[in-house]
Parts: C-alpha cells; sequence; structure tokens
C-alpha cells in the first residue's frame, strides 16, 4: 500500500526558500507563500501552488518548512498577529531550517506542542544552487517521531543529513559551532588574499597555490574568486549576503557568552563584518569583507 505523500507549505521563498521548494515540488504537494509578488511568480511557475498568506498556506498542510530571517521573524510567523500556529492542525510538523541561534528554541517548541504540533530543528548549509540540487548539509536536532515524518522531505533536500539529537535546539548549537568556522575561515582568507595583494602576487596563482597545500578551505576555494571579484565594479554575485555573517556571528557571540568561553577569533572576525556593513556592504556577497580589509586592489 503506498502512503500519500505530504503536503508541504513552504513559508519564505528567497534565495534558499525558493529553490528548496522547487526542490520538493518535483516529488510533493506544495504549497508557498511569501511577501513578494516577484517570487511568488517564480514559485507559480515551478508548479508550487500560491498562496496569498502564510496561514492560507500552512492551514492544509502536513509539514511547513520556514525559511525566515532570524529568531524575531521566527517568532512573528509562528505566534505574531497573523501567526500560523493557530491553524496548523495536530499531527503537522515545523520544519526550521533557518540558523536562527539555540535561544528560545526549547520554549518556540512547547508552544507549538500545546496545539501537538512538533518542531524539527534542520539548519542547512550550501546554497541557492545546492539547494536547488538536493546537495544540501542539514543538522538536525527534533523527537524520533518528528524525524520520521520530516524525512521525505530532508532526505529531498540533502546529501548529508546528521542527526545531532532529539532535542529542539541541537541542530541550533551545531549550526552555530558550524557558522564559527565558516566566519572566522572567510575573513582569513580575505586577509590572505589582501596580504598576497599587498605583496605584489598574481591573485590566482595565489589561489591556485594555497589551495593544493595545507592552507586549503573549502571557503577559500569558494570565497576566494568572489573576493577577488568584489572589486570589479558591480562586485561578486551575491550568493550569501554579509549582513548574513553578522547575524550568525552575532549567534556565535551570544552563545559563547553564555558559556563562559572565550572566543577571540570569532570575535574578531565579527568586528570585520560588522564594519562591512556599517560600511555599506551589507547587502553585498560576504566575500566583499576583503574590501574591509584592503579597500582597493594595489595589483591588477
Amino acid at each position: 500500500m503506498t502512503s500519500t505523500p505530504p503536503t508541504v507549505a513552504v513559508l519564505g521563498l528567497g534565495a534558499m526558500g525558493l529553490p528548496m521548494a522547487q526542490r520538493l515540488a518535483e516529488t510533493l504537494p506544495v504549497r508557498g507563500f511569501d511577501i513578494a509578488e516577484a517570487r511568488l511568480d517564480l514559485a507559480e511557475q515551478s508548479g508550487i501552488v500560491r498562496c496569498a498568506s502564510g496561514r492560507d498556506a500552512a492551514v492544509s498542510a502536513d509539514a511547513v518548512l520556514l525559511a525566515v530571517r532570524d529568531a524575531a521573524q521566527l517568532n512573528d510567523v509562528l505566534f505574531g498577529e497573523q501567526g500560523i500556529a493557530q491553524v496548523l492542525r495536530s499531527g503537522s510538523i515545523v520544519v526550521l531550517t533557518s540558523t536562527v541561534g539555540v535561544d528560545g528554541i526549547a520554549d518556540v517548541a512547547a508552544r507549538l506542542a500545546e496545539s501537538g504540533v512538533e518542531l524539527v530543528d534542520a539548519p542547512l548549509s550550501g546554497g541557492p544552487a545546492r539547494a536547488g540540487a538536493g546537495d544540501l548539509l542539514i543538522v538536525v536536532g527534533a523527537s524520533p517521531a518528528a524525524r520520521i515524518k520530516a524525512q521525505p522531505i530532508l532526505d529531498r533536500l540533502a546529501s548529508t543529513l546528521t542527526v545531532v539529537g532529539d532535542r529542539p535546539g541541537d541542530g541550533q548549537a551545531l549550526k552555530t559551532v558550524n557558522q564559527l568556522l565558516c566566519g572566522v575561515h572567510i575573513a582569513a582568507a580575505a586577509e590572505a588574499l589582501a596580504l598576497a595583494d599587498a605583496l605584489g602576487l598574481d591573485a590566482e596563482r595565489t589561489l591556485d597555490a594555497l589551495g593544493a597545500g595545507a592552507a586549503a578551505s573549502f571557503m577559500l576555494a569558494n570565497r576566494g574568486p568572489r573576493a577577488l571579484q568584489a572589486y570589479d565594479e558591480d562586485g561578486a554575485e551575491v550568493l550569501s549576503r554579509l549582513d548574513i555573517f553578522v547575524k550568525d556571528m552575532g549567534i556565535v557571540g551570544k552563545a559563547a557568552r553564555a558559556a563562559h568561553l572565550a572566543t577571540p577569533v570569532a570575535a574578531a572576525a565579527e568586528q570585520l563584518y560588522l564594519l562591512g556593513e556599517a560600511q555599506g556592504l551589507g547587502a553585498e556577497d560576504d566575500s566583499a569583507v576583503i574590501r574591509v580589509v584592503a579597500p582597493r586592489r594595489r595589483t591588477t
């Protein structure tokens, strides 16, 4: 006997939400909502049912996938004046894919549980292209029962799926550690490439040499070429906004302080992102942090 595939509501059709919704819509019934009409148009063209509000999308869904910006937006979507918690049916799940930090997740899970709804804490890593290809890295904190319900969704989106624990918040905790390393690595790559430029080295040869040795890292290989494009008139293609790392490194710092743990390298990296945001680079690709270190290239 074949089971009926779950109906998924995707709320937030931005850079990550839309490709995830499109990926899911290839095999599952998907309903979508976003405040931007242009994103709804794109979703509709991909076979996603266009909804007039978050509540409209969520009311008949077995699972609601949230792609929100931060904890404040999470709480507003769930419990605000037009929050969806009031219309979610008992037995459904909410899959949180965003990095919002550990604080408040237990309370969110408890409030949803009052209506018989379980929270699947599933922050992800990757980018829009990998989201559309089902090649994301997802870490999960949720009860075994909730994970079973979320499995068709998570399997469709992830190439690497790691169960961290049985509690919502466990996924956020591991993602916080992940973002510490990512934020530091991007900043370190920017400093290294700026130094190479200051020493008169060819940027492309420098990247090739570093990528072949012990100094290689994913972020150097991924952000390095874009860091060099950050000096172009149009800048690098925006695949991950700089102000996202302002948020994420803030989450890292808050978690470290709560644990009474010194993280001086992460704190230094956070200051670079904050400086970049203050200089108007927040909406640019995070590789543009190199322009905080070195406002202009010395060699061409």
